[in-house]
């Protein structure tokens, strides 16, 4: 008597950690961003922003836009499969993005309340790198 074996798919979870990774991160880019292109300035300063009284608005907006299209590039190509390579190069983008607002905040004396969460989002943003570069790529449709 043969009896067949049904062999259940072992999970990726390399895989699931990183689209939970794309996920926090662009929720947190979405959301940051969204802040900076749409509320009024006195808004994001009441918020604790206090840097954005010493740049030009036009730059603060700028960072905002460019926040919603890195959080945007984290999951549109990898979920569509089309140009997923765009996914590391918004990873790589929102690195940057933390090293400078990491300097930014330094050099502000700032770094007791924003060092934590600029490190956290970098690491995410790194974890993203390596990982669809090394352990889970997505490959690209057709």
């Amino acid at each position: 008597m043969t009896t067949a074996t049904m062999t259940v798919p072992r999970r990726n979870w390399w895989t699931i950690g990183l689209w939970v990774a794309q996920t926090l991160l662009a929720v947190a880019y979405l959301s940051a961003g969204s802040m900076k292109l749409f509320l009024p300035m006195d808004a994001l300063v009441s918020m604790g922003l206090r840097y954005v009284t010493t740049m030009p608005e036009l730059f603060i907006r700028f960072v905002g836009l460019m926040e919603i299209l890195g959080a945007t590039g984290l999951i549109l190509p990898s979920l569509t499969r089309i140009l997923p390579v765009l996914t590391l190069a918004a990873a790589v983008g929102l690195s940057v993005v933390q090293v400078a607002a990491i300097i930014l905040h330094a050099t502000r004396g700032e770094t007791a309340m924003s060092l934590p969460v600029n490190l956290v989002l970098l690491a995410l943003s790194l974890f993203i790198v390596w990982g669809r570069t090394k352990k889970a790529r997505i490959a690209s449709r057709g």
